[in-house]
């Protein structure tokens, strides 16, 4: 008699969680647990033996190269985040770019021209889709409410069958801000951030995957750049980053305003306008008068995600007001 393979799924027992089935944005590129990661996967398989990476970035991106034996040398960008190649690229080395804030993207075509061995840094910019021929990687976790996850578009894929990442471990953070507010679940979120750190290559988690077939991606799109449009219309003045507002391709992952206060993110921050700095390990690189320097201390991420409506921005907008 044939076994039945359907009689092996269980069925009944308690409920689960119950999230939409939808689909993912990305369902064709390689799914892996980090960003960091991803680029580990490309140093491995393309077997490069040197790294350009920016001084603007952040310090996670040395744990792959680090683990991988691969030597690395920094580059300066300016202070518009275009980056200042006045050297020769080696013909077995790679050069890393990272598309700032999702608003780079013209900077990443013409790249793209010009550069043989170029890997792209969409951490920042999840929907700005891959360049033909030129390896991307996604950092999941910047945009949508997962504990991990990474997309990488890559032409040849690894050998080996990567295993299975779990995230359920990862996971209080997001569970806490829903019940006990967004300051309640911040430990939980950092503790998150250092399990994060020196894992292995696997496959995106089966939690992650399924929390990224459910989010409505259309929607995700509308609010961030809406979002980001209003606070341009009235910021664009006072902004020393000059960029255009944005079209249908460009999604951005913030507003970055940049000015010259130095205490601006202090004061925000006091107002509960949770501002990040990008990133803290530049202060330690880098001397006080570069200009990665001065970015990681003058400019100001604002928030633009699908978590917040207009009368957010406006609020926002107005405590921006009184320190402007």
């Amino acid at each position: 008699m044939q076994k039945n393979k359907a009689a092996l799924k269980p069925i009944g027992g308690y409920l689960e969680l119950e999230l939409p089935k939808g689909n993912e944005y990305y369902p064709d590129l390689v799914h892996l647990n980090t960003g960091r990661n991803a680029l580990e996967y490309i140093l491995i398989q393309k077997k490069y033996h040197k790294i350009y990476i920016p001084y603007f970035t952040c310090d996670v991106l040395l744990e792959p190269i680090t683990r991988t034996g691969v030597q690395y040398q920094f580059y300066h960008v300016d202070r518009q985040l275009d980056p200042i190649i006045d050297f020769d690229i080696e013909h077995d080395a790679c050069f890393l770019y990272t598309n700032y804030f999702g608003i780079k993207q013209a900077k990443v075509a013409e790249l793209s021209g010009k550069i043989k061995n170029l890997i792209i840094d969409n951490s920042q910019a999840f929907f700005s889709e891959p360049l033909a021929g030129v390896d991307t990687f996604y950092s999941c976790r910047k945009f949508f409410g997962v504990p991990d996850g990474a997309y990488l578009s890559i032409k040849r894929k690894l050998p080996k069958k990567l295993p299975v990442d779990t995230s359920v471990h990862r996971f209080s953070h997001l569970i806490k801000s829903i019940d006990s507010g967004i300051e309640a679940g911040y430990s939980d979120y950092m503790n998150n951030n250092k399990d994060l750190e020196n894992n292995e290559i696997r496959s995106m988690s089966l939690l992650t995957h399924r929390i990224l077939s459910s989010i409505n991606y259309n929607e995700c799109v509308f609010v961030r750049q809406r979002n980001f449009n209003f606070l341009h219309k009235h910021l664009a003045e006072f902004n020393l980053l000059k960029f255009e507002a944005t079209d249908e391709h460009t999604v951005p992952m913030v507003y970055p305003f940049l000015t010259n206060d130095r205490h601006l993110k202090v004061h925000l921050i006091q107002k509960k306008i949770y501002v990040a700095t990008y990133w803290p390990n530049v202060f330690k690189w880098t001397k006080k008068n570069t200009d990665e320097n001065y970015l990681a201390q003058c400019l100001v991420p604002l928030p633009i995600d699908q978590r917040y409506d207009l009368q957010d921005m406006f609020n926002m907008l107005n405590t921006l007001r009184l320190f402007l």
